[in-house]
């Protein structure tokens, strides 16, 4: 009951006032980081890679008020973008935050994720109201599909339009990275996957967005949502952005949920620039 008042009340407090049984930030060594230093460095950025808990209610929050105040002190100059859509959907991301038509209109057009009214829609009507551009990041779900069933060459199949949603043909996968070694061991081990191309699908989704992230950046931050998994350990997106831009200032954000907030989890450290601790019975979005 405690969690929900406190959830109930998010909007009546600024984020560095909430209970502080609410969430704890921490650097990558586990140090204790405060609100303003944390913004601080965000604003020095070229691209943030907020990994988030997808059904996180608290989590989906936080994102938005992040998003406000980069909005404030950059004057605008900044670029939304998320996992949760996936690329063809750009042109009907792009009418409606130009009020072309309204908002059932828009969630009867685009593959909105089930909780996408709840976590999403205030991201997506903040940036309506500042004209900020949104980046639908993701690769249609189908070509992800079609990439764990049958392999990365199956995808020549395709028309040839189909590649405008699809990072460049070939890519590099480099399946030694911790995350996709684990991918695959807990493939093999059968842990609820039997796809047999379940690693080269991940690393098609991390390289189509960070495709997209690098495609229409331009010279403002880039604010980027995506899973944790997405962007933990320097990996996923942030491996692909490095690639092809080495001198690119990146901030890692990682979201994680722990029983007791006042000091990180070993398991957690390094995973991100910053990490975030929600407690592990927070609201979900559904």
């Amino acid at each position: 009951m405690i969690r929900l008042v406190i959830y109930i009340h998010l909007a009546l407090f600024p984020l560095n006032i909430i209970a502080q049984d609410a969430y704890t930030l921490f650097d990558k060594q586990g140090k204790k980081v405060s609100y303003d230093k944390f913004l601080s460095v965000l604003e020095g950025a070229d691209i943030i890679l907020f990994g988030e808990i997808h059904d996180n209610a608290l989590c989906h929050w936080m994102e938005l008020q992040i998003l406000k105040k980069l909005e404030a002190s950059k004057k605008g100059k900044v670029v939304v973008g998320g996992e949760f859509f996936e690329a063809d959907d750009q042109i009907i991301i792009n009418e409606y935050l130009k009020g072309y038509f309204s908002l059932t209109n828009f969630k009867d057009e685009a593959k909105t994720w089930n909780n996408f009214e709840h976590a999403y829609l205030p991201i997506i009507q903040f940036s309506k109201e500042k004209h900020l551009p949104f980046i639908a990041t993701n690769i249609p779900r189908r070509y992800a599909s079609i990439v764990a069933k049958k392999g990365i060459d199956s995808l020549q199949l395709l028309q040839s339009e189909a590649f405008k949603w699809i990072a460049p043909l070939p890519f590099e996968i480099d399946k030694n990275l911790p995350g996709y070694k684990h991918l695959s061991e807990a493939s093999v081990q059968g842990h609820g996957f039997s796809l047999p191309f379940l690693v080269e699908a991940q690393a098609i989704k991390d390289a189509t967005m960070a495709h997209f992230i690098n495609l229409y950046r331009g010279d403002k931050i880039f604010f980027h949502i995506n899973g944790s998994f997405h962007s933990d350990g320097y990996e996923g997106i942030y491996w692909y952005l490095k690639r092809k831009n080495p001198s690119l200032k990146i901030i890692t954000i990682s979201s994680r949920e722990q029983n007791n907030l006042s000091a990180l989890n070993k398991e957690h450290l390094n995973l991100a620039d910053f990490i975030i601790c929600f407690p592990e019975d927070m609201v979900r979005t559904k």
